[in-house]
């Protein structure tokens, strides 16, 4: 069975249907794995998931792996295909044997969501209209509920475990991918199914630095390491930057920037006061260090089924103008100060926002 409690689940689904028929659709096609995740409990890499507004969910499986997602999930409905064509028309046809007549698939940026599957679900159901529900599905994951809550916070446990345990081996001459590897080693060890560890060796900087085998730690560069663990399925990250070497007076200033960003972004990071509002106190910070044309615009995400979720100041500009609410999981500084010749510089945590609006650090070092 699934590790998310089958009546969380079965809670999700239920709110999840009230909004459908509250919106006027017949039916959501789930093709995004976070959220076939959220309402499943299981990670499955082809995810396939019908929710009418009324009735049963139908899950959709490949020919032979019915039994072990039967015995994973808490549904029992399960259709059976042996390629993406059948896949297709068997969707259809539920579609049309059911008349409905408005359909919800998600838009989103995440894998699964391929332009592809849109554009031939439009052509089998021609008469159908499809509308994007990721407005729904996505405020229902911006709260968490206490099982969520509580996987996260093992999760930055973990995180925060495996940052410690490599402070002591970042050396020069070793290789982006070497660090990452006992990062990685630990990470597994400790339960994680599916972390994600990004580390840029200066000096030339990159942001969501995927380890390279040809890039080594050098003196009077920085090393910024971040470290993304899962527990439950529910994600926890977090960034440090070390500098390797006697720090010049332009590292300095930058480490010290950026710990005064992370303080004021925690200072005000509050229900009732926009990310937008923080993001101009933030830039004071900056101008007053010149730093204003090495940062990255945006200081903070959602954490959750993924790394970075809705709210994502640094990609969607609509989501500054939202403001933090109870039970948001939310991590930042997300945004890195990057500099030729040194190296990229960050500071991030993942945080709780608890029912009385003061942020939970759950990334301890």
């Amino acid at each position: 069975m699934s590790i998310i409690p089958e009546g969380v689940l079965k809670g999700r689904v239920k709110a999840f249907q009230k909004r459908l028929r509250d919106s006027g659709i017949d039916a959501a096609m789930i093709r995004v794995l976070s959220t076939f995740i959220y309402f499943t409990g299981v990670k499955w890499l082809r995810p396939s998931l019908m929710i009418p507004a009324e009735g049963n969910p139908v899950l959709f499986a490949v020919k032979g792996e019915e039994k072990g997602l039967r015995s994973l999930s808490w549904l029992d409905s399960i259709v059976t295909y042996r390629e993406g064509g059948e896949l297709m028309g068997k969707v259809s046809g539920l579609i049309r044997e059911r008349k409905y007549s408005t359909v919800g698939l998600e838009f989103s940026l995440e894998r699964d969501s391929f332009i592809l599957f849109y554009e031939m679900f439009k052509r089998l159901n021609p008469s159908v209209k499809v509308v994007d529900i990721s407005p729904i599905t996505q405020s229902m994951r911006e709260i968490k509920d206490e099982y969520e809550l509580e996987a996260i916070r093992r999760a930055g446990r973990i995180a925060a475990k495996a940052m410690r345990d490599v402070e002591d081996i970042i050396k020069p001459g070793m290789t982006e991918v070497e660090i990452a590897a006992e990062i990685y080693r630990e990470l597994y060890r400790a339960g994680s199914e599916e972390p994600l560890v990004y580390v840029n060796a200066g000096p030339h900087p990159r942001i969501h630095a995927e380890p390279l085998h040809n890039v080594k730690v050098i003196k009077d560069s920085f090393v910024t390491i971040v470290v993304s663990a899962d527990y439950g399925r529910y994600y926890a990250n977090m960034a440090r930057t070390y500098f390797i070497g006697e720090p010049n007076e332009l590292a300095k200033k930058s480490m010290e920037c950026m710990n005064k960003v992370y303080e004021k972004a925690i200072d005000l990071t509050r229900p009732g006061i926009k990310f937008s509002e923080v993001m101009i106190e933030l830039d004071k910070i900056y101008r007053e260090y010149g730093m204003t044309d090495f940062r990255v615009l945006g200081y903070t995400h959602g954490v959750g089924l993924q790394v970075e979720e809705t709210p994502i100041t640094t990609i969607v500009p609509k989501d500054r103008f939202l403001t933090p609410e109870p039970g948001m999981v939310l991590a930042m500084v997300h945004a890195p100060i990057l500099i030729e010749g040194l190296g990229q510089i960050k500071l991030e945590d993942t945080f709780v926002v608890n029912e009385d609006g003061i942020l939970e650090r759950v990334t301890e070092t």
